[in-house]
């Protein structure tokens, strides 16, 4: 549990790590969590988020892979409170007014901690990946670009903040990902298909926006197994070990 001040309170938020044996300094990505489906089911709040497969993919090369979670989330302290509709228990809102308020509250969460995981002492700052899963995938992207200097690449898996399904997607998921674009190294985009809330072709358009606003990386595709939601695609290394190593040795990583 790691204290952080954000929005004017004191809250521990809960941080899952994974390393190698030893003191380090090692290389670190630290990763983002998405949403709990569509937001109405208040259970799911507190459940940890721990992607093993991905963790000790990144681990079995010798890095740190840090997962904090977000206020009232995964056992963190606070209020989750990343969009909703003013009547909470129908989930997440598709009005942008309401939508996008809730992904600045979640960057702030990660403006909070991102420099106590890095003062960690078996953190290398020098090699430091940020990465996220759906919703931490946008995070991602848009954190990115407004700290151009500190992650050495940025990783997004599958990252939208609203889903598809949403007549008003498009107004609240292209202008979080043009925040992105200042950053100016490329960054690695990864999207399945067959996913349950951003189609491929949704995707590619969120991935054009970027690029027209002067954003630098890849989008690339995978099929995943045939009984797989596309969504999850980071529970499954074999699908894009190889993109994801080719890039962070294209970083010199």
């Amino acid at each position: 549990m790691v204290p952080v001040t954000v929005d004017g309170e004191t809250v521990k938020l809960a941080v899952i790590t994974h390393k190698p044996s030893g003191s380090g300094p090692f290389p670190t990505l630290i990763f983002h969590h998405g949403s709990t489906g569509r937001g109405n089911d208040s259970s799911a709040f507190s459940r940890p988020y721990d992607p093993t497969a991905l963790a000790e993919w990144f681990k079995a090369r010798g890095w740190a892979v840090i997962l904090p979670s977000r206020r009232g989330r995964g056992g963190s302290e606070g209020r989750y409170d990343e969009g909703f509709d003013i009547d909470r228990t129908r989930g997440y809102s598709c009005d942008p007014a309401l939508s996008l308020p809730g992904a600045e509250r979640a960057l702030r969460d990660i403006e909070a901690v991102t420099p106590i995981l890095l003062a960690q002492p078996f953190v290398d700052r020098s090699r430091f990946v940020v990465g996220g899963q759906s919703r931490g995938g946008v995070l991602t992207v848009a954190w990115a670009g407004r700290h151009p200097g500190m992650p050495r690449a940025a990783i997004n898996f599958v990252g939208g903040w609203m889903a598809e399904a949403c007549s008003t997607a498009k107004q609240i998921n292209a202008p979080l990902f043009r925040k992105g674009a200042t950053f100016p190294q490329p960054m690695l985009w990864l999207y399945g298909d067959r996913d349950s809330y951003y189609s491929l072709a949704y995707s590619r358009t969120n991935f054009a926006a970027f690029q027209d606003a002067g954003g630098k990386g890849t989008f690339n595709e995978f099929a995943p197994p045939a009984d797989v939601n596309g969504h999850f695609i980071s529970g499954y290394p074999a699908l894009w070990g190889d993109k994801v190593a080719n890039y962070l040795t294209e970083r010199g990583l």
